[in-house]
């Protein structure tokens, strides 16, 4: 399931770091270093929404070296705001995938009974 989550996130926030052009090249200067630079020589910093998808597929798989990582890339209130518009973008995406309400796929994603 949070295979699909990820596959909807991706498809609705593509970041410009990570999308390729068409020949399957990346963008110049903006592919990253295994230290963690970019090949401009910057430092490469860490947007809200990227954090939230780190950590909650880091969440996901029971990562704990993952989440910590994720979690220092910006703030908790930033976060927490990332994780709670993915949260509500993939419930959204479920939906419309099941042909149900939002209110249903989540209260099933949570194990809750019907309303």
């Amino acid at each position: 399931m949070f295979d699909r989550v990820r596959k909807v996130w991706a498809g609705l926030l593509p970041g410009p770091r990570a999308q390729a052009r068409p020949g399957g090249e990346e963008r110049a200067g903006e592919r990253d270093r295994p230290d963690g630079r970019t090949r401009g020589g910057g430092k490469r910093t860490h947007n809200l929404f990227e954090a939230a998808a780190a950590y909650v597929s880091a969440c996901a798989d029971d990562d704990q070296d993952r989440i910590d990582e994720a979690a220092g890339w910006v703030s908790p209130e930033a976060l927490s705001f990332g994780v709670n518009e993915l949260a509500c973008r993939a419930v959204i995406a479920l939906a419309r995938e099941r042909d149900e309400s939002p209110a249903t796929v989540a209260r099933e994603l949570l194990g809750l009974p019907a309303a």
